[in-house]
């Protein structure tokens, strides 16, 4: 037998074990009609759909191939930080001989600032493809969630950083801009605790059977695909465990989570894989992706698609979950009383 249909066989043993995974996530996944918007979750959604349209309908395509929409893409990150009152910090290296960057922002924390918690998004495009969703979504929740928390003061120095090359052709290799600065996260020691990939996080159906899983999952997860996903390898998952906690104390909205094993088709496909090549334990939060949307990788993946509201209650829940990784002092605190 194979190492990974051993692996698939061990989830649905009894003896399933944090060492392999977890598929037990603490408290409930929301369920029943979603509540109606409240007036900062309208905001959020009109400003998650500015964000997708500008780099889906107006930049369209961005990579190394379309380098200059991957600049246009780049720029328009950095003035929507800029704007936000963070100062850049770029991450430039040669790909094919033209640059890319990653870009980094950061505050810096009060009482723990040698503990990192990092929250990414990847900008470029896969060749052919508007790229709304995969990865529109991840960057607007991304400049969405650094200005909602631009004027925090966390006890761990919280980064948001937006990475360039995650799609073909240079996906999981060395060249990978979230490789590229994990890296040399991991040269200058960083102790980064916690990181946050947000993937492809636009698209909810409440149609039955709109949700896929890679096998055996399909039998322990919703077959409708109307949740939001954490997904992290065995090793995180500590950390996935915090982050859906935290997520279905503070959000009305179906979530679901699993540390499994990295092996299994799609549970490492973004940039907390390249986290996970140096020691750092990193998870993906994602509407699944392929799993789910059927415009993936497409010249369809246009902004039309996605569903603005309720990614906006998902982003909502997502500053709750940011700010209690990175200040766990405060919210044990809070939750003492």
């Amino acid at each position: 037998m194979c190492t990974l249909s051993m692996l698939l066989l061990s989830l649905l043993s009894p003896g399933f074990t944090m060492g392999q995974g977890s598929l037990k996530m603490p408290g409930k996944s929301f369920r029943g009609q979603l509540p109606e918007l409240t007036e900062q979750q309208r905001a959020l959604s009109t400003e998650l759909r500015t964000h997708v349209d500008e780099l889906a309908a107006k930049i369209g395509e961005r990579n190394v191939s379309d380098h200059a929409g991957l600049m246009q893409a780049a720029a328009y990150i950095e003035r929507s930080l800029t704007k936000s009152g963070y100062k850049l910090k770029r991450q430039t290296y040669m790909v094919r001989g033209r640059p890319c960057h990653n870009i980094a922002v950061e505050l810096r924390g009060s009482s723990r600032p040698e503990e990192i918690v990092v929250v990414g998004a990847h900008y470029d495009s896969v060749n052919g493809s508007p790229a709304a969703n995969d990865n529109g979504s991840g960057v607007a929740a991304l400049l969405t969630l650094a200005r909602t928390l631009a004027t925090s003061n966390p006890q761990r120095t919280l980064r948001f950083v937006a990475f360039t090359n995650e799609e073909q052709p240079y996906f999981q290799s060395d060249l990978m801009g979230s490789y590229v600065y994990a890296r040399a996260c991991k040269s200058r020691k960083e102790k980064i605790v916690g990181m946050l990939s947000l993937e492809t996080m636009g698209y909810y159906s409440d149609a039955k059977n709109s949700q896929r899983y890679p096998a055996p999952l399909a039998a322990m997860y919703p077959s409708t695909g109307n949740f939001i996903a954490f997904v992290g390898n065995s090793s995180s998952g500590s950390l996935v465990k915090q982050a859906v906690a935290s997520f279905r104390q503070h959000a009305k909205f179906p979530s679901e989570g699993a540390s499994l094993p990295s092996q299994l088709e799609g549970v490492g496909w973004s940039d907390h894989w390249s986290f996970w090549q140096f020691g750092y334990p990193a998870l993906m939060v994602t509407d699944t992706a392929f799993f789910r949307y059927p415009y993936y990788h497409s010249a369809r993946d246009t902004p039309d698609k996605l569903k603005y509201g309720r990614t906006a209650r998902v982003v909502a829940g997502l500053e709750h979950v940011i700010k209690e990784l990175a200040s766990p002092d405060a919210a044990k605190a809070q939750g003492n009383k």
